[in-house]
Protein backbone atom coordinates (compact mmCIF):
# COMPACT_ATOMS: atom_id res chain seq x y z
CA UNK A 1 0.00 0.00 0.00
CA UNK A 2 2.71 2.29 0.82
CA UNK A 3 4.16 1.56 -3.16
CA UNK A 4 0.85 2.68 -3.78
CA UNK A 5 0.46 5.41 -2.28
CA UNK A 6 4.02 6.50 -3.23
CA UNK A 7 4.70 6.74 0.55
CA UNK A 8 8.01 6.12 1.98
CA UNK A 9 8.58 4.98 5.52
CA UNK A 10 9.75 8.66 6.61
CA UNK A 11 6.49 10.11 5.46
CA UNK A 12 4.21 7.45 6.93
CA UNK A 13 5.92 7.46 10.32
CA UNK A 14 5.36 11.25 10.42
CA UNK A 15 1.87 11.16 9.32
CA UNK A 16 0.82 8.33 12.19
CA UNK A 17 3.50 9.87 14.83
CA UNK A 18 5.18 6.41 14.75
CA UNK A 19 9.08 5.83 15.38
CA UNK A 20 10.86 4.55 12.28
CA UNK A 21 11.99 1.52 14.43
CA UNK A 22 8.72 0.75 15.30
CA UNK A 23 6.81 0.95 11.75
CA UNK A 24 9.41 -1.85 10.45
CA UNK A 25 8.51 -3.95 12.71
CA UNK A 26 4.92 -3.33 12.04
CA UNK A 27 6.31 -3.75 7.98
CA UNK A 28 8.41 -6.69 8.68
CA UNK A 29 5.35 -9.05 10.10
CA UNK A 30 7.71 -9.07 13.41
CA UNK A 31 5.35 -7.07 15.82
CA UNK A 32 3.39 -9.50 18.02
CA UNK A 33 0.37 -6.83 18.37
CA UNK A 34 -0.98 -3.72 17.32
CA UNK A 35 -3.69 -1.19 18.76
CA UNK A 36 -6.62 -0.66 17.20
CA UNK A 37 -5.47 3.50 17.25
CA UNK A 38 -2.34 3.02 15.80
CA UNK A 39 -3.87 0.28 12.72
CA UNK A 40 -6.79 3.62 12.30
CA UNK A 41 -3.75 6.17 11.61
CA UNK A 42 -2.17 4.05 8.98
CA UNK A 43 -5.30 2.97 7.65
CA UNK A 44 -6.41 6.75 7.57
CA UNK A 45 -2.80 7.49 6.05
CA UNK A 46 -2.41 5.15 3.39
CA UNK A 47 -6.37 5.60 2.59
CA UNK A 48 -6.86 1.96 3.13
CA UNK A 49 -9.15 -0.77 4.72
CA UNK A 50 -7.23 -3.16 7.61
CA UNK A 51 -7.49 -6.09 5.22
CA UNK A 52 -5.52 -4.27 2.79
CA UNK A 53 -2.38 -4.12 5.00
CA UNK A 54 -3.00 -7.31 7.56
CA UNK A 55 -2.47 -10.87 6.60
CA UNK A 56 -3.46 -13.57 8.99
CA UNK A 57 -1.00 -16.64 9.30
CA UNK A 58 -2.19 -19.71 11.22
CA UNK A 59 0.37 -20.44 13.76
CA UNK A 60 1.62 -23.68 12.75
CA UNK A 61 2.86 -22.03 9.26
CA UNK A 62 4.68 -19.46 11.49
CA UNK A 63 6.64 -21.80 12.91
CA UNK A 64 7.31 -24.61 9.94
CA UNK A 65 8.49 -22.04 7.95
CA UNK A 66 10.33 -19.86 10.32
Amino acid sequence: MMAKRKLSLNELSERVDLTLSNLSILKTGKAKAIRFSTLEAICKALDCQPGDILEYVKEEEKTTSG
